[in-house]
């Protein structure tokens, strides 16, 4: 399984620093098993899962395997789709849970 980290999500990791613990932990576990793992998101999301870190804040990503499965990639396909092995996990931000749903998905498609 590769993993990719967004510069958004590097970025938010710095920000949010006081959660970097949990979040490890979380990625730690969703990528034991990341098919069916977080909450697929709806709309101009499509494509992209969410998974909770403590009770405030979200982990937004994308595994491509399953956005294959589902047959997101010929509704919001990401810029790369084409040359992305299935077993890529891209983690693309960050952000408390009333910001998280208010990002705008084209900046990392």
């Amino acid at each position: 399984m590769e993993v990719k980290y967004l510069p958004e999500f590097i970025n938010s990791l710095k920000k949010y620093s006081s959660i970097k613990s949990s979040v490890e932990k979380k990625i730690e576990s969703l990528l034991k098993s990341p098919l069916g793992y977080g909450e697929p998101l709806k709309y101009d999301l499509e494509g992209l899962s969410s998974c909770a870190v403590k009770r405030n804040f979200l982990i937004i990503y994308v595994y491509c395997r399953e956005c294959r499965i589902k047959n997101y990639q010929t509704i919001n396909a990401c810029s790369d789709c084409n040359e992305t092995p299935d077993e890529i996990i891209k983690f693309l931000t960050i952000a408390p849970h009333d910001m998280a749903y208010k990002i705008n998905p084209n900046k990392f498609r």
